[in-house]
């Protein structure tokens, strides 16, 4: 059984691609994500946008409107179109997460608006390079559903696409009293694994961090396990 820990509307979008793949998945959300309040940074004191999610287009709020038109900097394709949405120019679309999208910005791209969520990576700054960062959204764990603990009482892979959302679920783990032993892990990407902890059956990594990439690596450990891989449904 593969299960699926993202918020919305994330999860419901994993899952469709995961019943593509005629895959058996349930999905059970960690966390809702929430707008916070921020004050944004003028114009023409930025060059181009920083996004590592598309939740900070999703929850950003009407201050996004005065960034139209500019170039935009994105960790993935499902960010590159929210922001295509909101009007910005997509400067470059990353696969290696949002360090790697540093080493390809355009000349005169070298003050940066970050707009990020609460959680967040940090980030190695060359010095020739300046970010502001505002906090657009956060992240706010869930109890977990009884069907979820359910579910655990059974060999199963759960599919981490965040760190917070490693560490949650470890934290849920361990106050149900669920052994590790017993459950694998689908990653997104080493660091989010390395989050994780220990003990698991089984931790592996996607090859590039995104959607289909995971899904990719839970089919194959489905596969080399034999956990089973029938139609996909949702229980929450």
């Amino acid at each position: 059984m593969i299960l699926i820990l993202r918020p919305e509307p994330g999860a419901s979008a994993t899952l469709a691609a995961a019943r593509e793949r005629g895959l058996e998945a349930l999905a059970f959300p960690l966390f809702a994500v929430r707008p916070l309040a921020w004050e944004p940074v003028a114009r023409d004191a930025i060059d181009a946008l920083l996004l590592g999610s598309a939740n900070a287009l999703r929850h950003g709020g009407p201050q996004l409107a005065a960034y139209r038109g500019l170039p935009a900097y994105c960790v993935g394709e499902t960010t590159a179109q929210a922001a295509r949405e909101a009007g910005m120019e997509v400067a470059a679309t990353g696969h290696g997460g949002l360090q790697n999208l540093l080493g390809v910005l355009q000349p005169g791209h070298r003050r940066l608006l970050r707009l990020a969520g609460r959680e967040r990576t940090a980030l190695d700054v060359p010095g020739d390079i300046a970010i502001v960062t505002r906090e657009v959204y956060a992240s706010e764990a869930l109890p977990p559903s009884p069907a979820l603990i359910a579910a655990l009482a059974s060999p199963a892979l759960a599919l981490l696409h965040s760190g917070e959302a490693a560490l949650r679920f470890a934290q849920v783990c361990n106050d149900a009293g669920i052994p590790r032993g017993r459950i694998r892990l689908a990653a997104i990407g080493p660091r989010v694994a390395a989050r994780a902890g220990e003990g698991w059956a089984q931790v592996r990594s996607a090859a590039r961090p995104d959607d289909a990439a995971l899904l990719a690596l839970a089919q194959q450990m489905c596969q080399d396990t034999g956990l089973r891989t029938a139609t996909a449904t949702t229980r929450t």
